[in-house]
């Protein structure tokens, strides 16, 4: 059973090849993928790692939680399923409707 891991605080620099060396010290990596902004490309600073088995997912979270890389300290954790956000299909008020009240 894989284990999806949430890698946070990464330097904008980092790639998904870069996630990926660095996670295979603790086992095998399914998955290596650093989140991009889609308007401009450039990393959020956080990517998620799938992690072949529980063991090395939990073996990974011991080995780089709160350890520095390139100068930042990792904050690496379960990744919790994605919540349905409240609202998805709104659209964007223009606030024309809006009177004034005195």
């Amino acid at each position: 059973m894989e284990a999806k891991l949430y890698v946070g605080n990464l330097p904008f620099s980092t790639g998904d090849a870069d996630l990926q060396e660095l996670f295979a010290k603790a086992g095998t990596v399914k998955s290596a993928q650093v989140i991009k902004d889609r308007a401009s490309g450039r990393s959020k600073g956080f990517g998620f790692v799938e992690m072949s088995s529980a063991d090395e997912a939990q073996s990974a979270i011991t080995m780089f939680h709160g350890k520095d890389f390139n100068g930042r300290p990792l904050t690496v954790n379960l990744a919790r399923p994605r919540e349905e956000r409240p609202g998805g299909n709104r659209r964007p008020s223009g606030g024309g409707d809006r009177r004034n009240s005195y």
